[in-house]
């Protein structure tokens, strides 16, 4: 039977209200124990401001505990139910191979997920396993990282911990189980699970929760699932912009993978783009482009839709009229998103006031950097530090009458050029997780046992606008290949 360590110890605070949700949103278990647990990697910052004891943690124990060999004390193991379109076609699923610990609630009131993700078979697994692999683990932990030193939201990672037990699946790999942090689990597709196989009343359950949890503030409004429609509508667009201003590709944005809190969740085949270019895509599995990166805003508007058609029954009685009002709120997505990007394009180009070119200024960058190939992330540093070389795009003739018109533009601003360069540097990120970089950092963990090469790069991003000459070398772009880079959902 599994041991449960005293919650004072490590500084454990946890509460289950999922587990007080209708039992059909859940399968309560425990997770399968592995032969000899072994922490690689320790994520102290966020320990603490959870209001977890590192030193209590970074041990033998620790590691029993993020392998699943043991589990806090007030723990309520469960995995959840949901369901979702996954490249457009409809499923039922549930965590195949996840387990939420519970909540860890912070001397400030606030609930974080304490979720073991590798943890075994579930349910849910249908047919898998429920193990995971070294590698794609650590890609989830440095890129929520990443993400979130880079201001976007993001579940985050706690720890990874080796199994000693090997993952059968093209080759045989190294197993690991990863501890992620987020403020829920709730998903679209968890609304669509409730929708498609739960009465009415099971239904506005998982509503109020998910309005308590994330917008209490609406609770008291005349249409209260109408508001919480709204509100997931706008941290949507809020959040998509920020994807497409660092040149984030998700790689799978399936129903299931699109949380209601607004934060960024599920890192399997995500990557950053070199080159610009909206057709980019790097999953091996999206071979039509679904999940693109010029697609990833009318892909959010579309899952949202799907939310909106799981929340038909609260909003109103009459069917027709809550069709009429999901549809008005939805449709605020893509203006919503727009501002948010132009918003933010105009301070990555140092825009502080708005003039009405602003947007065909950005579009004209945008279209001469996909002629000519270049660098997303550089191109936008080079501007930011006033630097135009290591580029062939400095060169163009297209691109010398641009930057002419932006001069313009700038200089008819009432600020002065330190206030503008400070905006830049802050809405321009120095470095991303570069994908030759990241992989250079699994290769040495997962091949040589060497967990140096990742942790350096995790301190390089974990400041990513700070323009430090340490952040150089972690600029240059990869030796071209003949082969496209491919990523994988790592299941």
């Amino acid at each position: 039977m599994t041991q449960r360590k005293d919650i004072t110890e490590a500084g454990w605070n946890l509460d289950n209200s999922y587990a007080r949700l209708p039992k059909l949103f859940f399968s309560s278990l425990e997770p399968d124990p592995v032969r000899s647990p072994k922490l690689v990697i320790f994520n102290h910052s966020l320990a603490e401001s959870i209001g977890l004891e590192p030193e209590a943690l970074e041990s033998d124990d620790g590691a029993a505990l993020f392998a699943g060999n043991e589990i806090p004390e007030g723990s309520n193991p469960l995995a959840q139910a949901y369901a979702g379109h996954q490249f457009g076609n409809f499923t039922m699923l549930g965590d195949g191979r996840a387990l939420l610990l519970g909540e860890q609630m912070t001397s400030s009131g606030e609930r974080f997920d304490i979720q073991l993700k590798g943890s075994g078979r579930t349910p849910y697994s249908r047919g898998g396993d429920g193990r995971a692999g070294l590698g794609p683990m650590l890609r989830e932990y440095i890129m929520s990282e990443a993400m979130h030193a880079l201001g976007v939201p993001t579940n985050r990672s706690l720890a990874v911990v080796t199994t000693g037990e090997p993952v059968y699946r093209e080759n045989i790999l190294p197993g690991a189980v990863l501890t992620r942090v987020a403020s829920s689990h709730l998903r679209v597709g968890t609304f669509q699970y409730a929708a498609k196989g739960t009465s009415v009343e099971d239904l506005q359950a998982l509503a109020d929760y998910a309005i308590e949890r994330h917008f209490p503030g609406i609770k008291e409004h005349n249409r209260p699932y109408l508001s919480l429609l709204g509100r997931v509508v706008e941290r949507q667009a809020d959040l998509i912009a920020k994807w497409q201003l660092i040149g984030f590709i998700h790689g799978v944005m399936n129903t299931d993978n699109m949380t209601v809190s607004g934060e960024t969740i599920d890192y399997g085949p995500c990557a950053f783009m070199n080159a610009y270019d909206p057709e980019t895509v790097f999953s091996s599995i999206d071979v039509q482009g679904r999940y693109a990166y010029g697609n990833q805003p009318p892909i959010a508007g579309w899952n949202l839709a799907r939310f909106a058609e799981t929340l038909l029954p609260l909003i109103e009685k009459d069917q027709e009229q809550a069709v009429s009002l999901a549809q008005d709120e939805v449709s605020r997505f893509p203006e919503l998103f727009k501002q948010n990007w132009l918003e933010g394009m105009r301070s990555k180009l140092g825009l502080l006031s708005k003039e009405e070119e602003d947007e065909s200024l950005i579009e004209n960058l945008l279209t001469i950097m996909q002629r000519h190939e270049a660098d997303f992330t550089n191109t936008f540093r080079a501007l930011t530090l006033g630097k135009l070389e290591g580029s062939s795009l400095f060169d163009a003739e297209d691109f010398s009458k641009w930057h002419e018109k932006w001069q313009e533009r700038v200089s008819r601003q009432e600020v002065s050029k330190d206030s503008i360069q400070e905006v830049m540097r802050r809405s321009n990120p120095s470095v991303i997780p570069r994908n030759h970089r990241v992989e250079e950092a699994l290769e040495a963990a997962v091949e040589h046992e060497d967990y140096s090469v990742m942790e350096k790069l995790l301190e390089v991003l974990a400041d990513p606008y700070a323009y430090s000459p340490e952040q150089d070398e972690y600029t240059t772009l990869p030796v071209p290949s003949g082969r496209p880079y491919r990523t994988y959902c790592g299941t």
